[in-house]
């Protein structure tokens, strides 16, 4: 019953910047990994970005250096910082949070970005 709730999604024109926002409808007692994943119109949902419990950080190629992946366990929340955009970033992002007992997804923030 716990439900993902993203924010910060947008219009933004190429080298700006968004930041994103998950926030979970409760509490998740045992969080291990939370992450960022997108899709593009007729394209697949691909990874993005993911932090681990212990702080280690992963990135796809195609973002990496632009983007950062945070997270803050007292509020059960995942941020991704978007920096330096690019056309080809424009997608719906998705949060995904894995516990140690359940996966869970957000319902997705359209990211646009375009001049």
């Amino acid at each position: 019953q716990v439900q993902l709730l993203e924010f910060g999604g947008g219009l933004v024109q190429p080298g700006g910047s968004l930041r994103l926002a998950c926030s979970a409808s409760s509490k998740i007692s045992s969080i291990n990994t939370m992450g960022w994943y997108r899709q593009a119109p007729g394209k697949q949902r691909e990874f993005v970005a993911t932090v681990s419990r212990d702080g280690t950080k992963n990135y796809s190629d195609s973002v990496k250096g632009r983007f950062t992946i945070s997270r803050d366990n007292a509020l059960n929340a995942a941020y991704l910082e978007m920096n330096s955009l690019e056309p080809e970033d424009t997608a719906v992002y998705y949060c995904k949070i894995l516990s140690t007992d359940d996966l869970y997804w957000g319902q997705g923030t359209q990211v646009t970005v375009s001049s």
